[in-house]
């Protein structure tokens, strides 16, 4: 965060201080803000204050025709989501007073509410977490960051550097999770900002006393790193939990069997297409402060003189990193060679699940000595205490909402409703509303719980209307990982929310034009390549 003690004497902001302790929530005397945002950021918390609860209070009131704990359960989460958008208390406190709300007016046992906090992706964040803090400190980050800037052509621009690491992004999220991918990347995003913010501060384009986390260009490069990832899982069976699922309910209610290469053929177009839209909006919504990076070849040039030789602190975390990294690859490497359907690729993937794969990196680093003879390892206590909790605490409690949603059978009931009340009796029209209701699911839950939750009510839903439900299911397993707006939508959106570059803002902005966007190409796209390749 920017403050005093990131501004050594004379007023000028230590660059990379400012980024090894950041947060998601920040006061407003933690920010450096113009009279002009400072108005908007008071006016806009302190709204939320009246507003969550009323919000809440009157949807309670209102005669919607849900059951008991569902319209209370709904009610709840209208308040929360205020909440996290308004920001009158940090992020993750708005998550723990809607759980303690839900559990004081009956809609779930306090056992019963926080047993998914326990979810595999919480443990995906720590040990993450704890790897990308060991990068920043010992300052592998960085050299991966100046490795990237060198490369031919890359550094010369600012669309260049968000272009080049979102292509990066999309192309190992097609193999590697969505969540891994961002957890393996956003040292290397941050190196690359901190370079940027620095070459801005010698040239003079921001003030001495800037704050480094309120840059444009960092809101742009941490959400092309987000969305990027989410774009790029669509491209293979296993590039996100929501395609498995539903390639496998479709395939149980239709009986059409999609091969690893159809999927990879119909999908292509459309997330090439999507991502040129991602870039787009990225870029305009977020225009970085410069887009001439002149200069910067020569920094990096005298940037890499200074690395020198691998400290054994930096080493260790290589290890640790590719030991992690290797571990994620792996399922997706066994479900390109044995199939997805193979007793290997189940084996593999349940034992090497990325949560217990991204702890046990996370322990190597306090496993691997730096000075024997001391005791010294990679990293101290102190340094994993000092990860993002808050992240953790966010995106835990947006898994309890989800589970809610699907256990109390709110989302089922809001989906039946809205496909009654539409009159739906066309594949257009269904895969209109399956698309929709997926990526409004989402934004509230994780892409996973969103597929689990909307492709079952869709299938019934088109069988009842004559229509093949192939397309519409389809349509709903891309839609679900398509939450853009909220850092719970998204595991990738909770991790770059935890950089601290990424106003809830920015993210609502960016990630709305971005969400309607995709759900256009879903609708028009999909039917036609399921069309060409003769599936369905």
């Amino acid at each position: 965060m920017t403050s005093t003690q990131d501004r050594p004497s004379g007023g000028r902001t230590d660059v990379d201080a400012a980024f090894l302790d950041t947060a998601t929530y920040r006061s407003l005397g933690e920010q450096k803000l113009s009279p002009r945002e400072e108005r908007f950021e008071k006016g806009r918390r302190t709204a939320g204050l009246a507003l969550a609860p009323l919000v809440a209070v009157v949807f309670w009131l209102l005669p919607t025709g849900l059951e008991g704990d569902q319209h209370l359960l709904a009610a709840v989460l209208l308040g929360v989501i205020v909440l996290w958008v308004t920001e009158p208390v940090p992020i993750p406190i708005g998550g723990f007073i809607g759980i303690g709300a839900i559990v004081v007016l009956g809609v779930a046992t306090a056992d019963e509410a926080l047993a998914p906090f326990g979810s595999s992706t919480v443990f995906t964040f720590i040990g993450a977490f704890i790897l990308a803090q060991a990068m920043l400190k010992h300052g592998v980050a960085r050299r991966f960051a100046i490795f990237v800037l060198s490369l031919p052509g890359v550094g010369r621009s600012t669309f260049r550097v968000i272009l080049a690491f979102g292509a990066i992004t999309a192309l190992l999220s097609a193999f590697v999770s969505n969540t891994a991918t961002v957890a393996m990347l956003m040292p290397t995003a941050i190196g690359i900002l901190t370079v940027i913010a620095k070459l801005l501060q010698d040239r003079g384009t921001v003030a001495a006393d800037f704050d480094p986390l309120r840059l444009r260009v960092g809101a742009a490069l941490m959400l092309m790193l987000a969305y990027g990832a989410s774009v790029g899982g669509l491209l293979t069976p296993v590039g996100s939990p929501p395609n498995l699922i539903g390639r496998g309910l479709i395939e149980e209610a239709t009986g059409e069997r999609i091969s690893f290469l159809d999927w990879m053929v119909m999908a292509a177009p459309i997330c090439a297409l999507m991502f040129v839209a991602l870039a787009v909006v990225i870029l305009l919504l977020n225009r970085p402060e410069t887009r001439d990076l002149e200069g910067v070849e020569e920094y990096v040039r005298a940037e890499r003189a200074q690395l020198g030789k691998l400290s054994v602190a930096e080493r260790n975390t290589l290890v640790a990193f590719a030991v992690t990294v290797t571990l994620w690859i792996l399922p997706g490497v066994v479900a390109v060679v044995a199939g997805t359907d193979s007793s290997t690729y189940t084996t593999v993937s349940d034992r090497l699940d990325e949560g217990v794969v991204a702890i046990l990196g996370a322990a190597l680093l306090f496993l691997l000595p730096t000075r024997w003879a001391d005791r010294e390892f990679t990293l101290r206590w102190s340094d994993a205490a000092g990860i993002d909790w808050g992240t953790v605490v966010l995106f835990g409690t947006g898994i309890i909402f989800g589970s809610l949603l699907e256990s109390s059978g709110l989302a089922e009931t809001l989906g039946n409703g809205a496909s009654d009340r539409l009159g739906l009796t066309s594949t257009f029209l269904i895969t209109v509303f399956s698309v929709t209701l997926a990526i409004v699911v989402s934004e509230t839950t994780s892409n996973t719980a969103a597929a689990a939750v909307v492709v079952p009510i869709l299938i019934p839903i088109a069988i009842a209307a004559d229509v093949n439900p192939f397309v519409p299911a389809l349509a709903a397993t891309f839609g679900a990982s398509f939450g853009f707006m909220l850092p719970v939508s998204t595991p990738q959106n909770a991790i770059v929310y935890g950089s601290g570059t990424v106003p809830i803002t920015r993210m609502i902005r960016t990630g709305i034009s971005f969400d309607v966007l995709g759900a256009v190409l879903i609708v028009l796209l999909l039917p036609v390549m399921v069309g060409v390749l003769g599936l369905g």
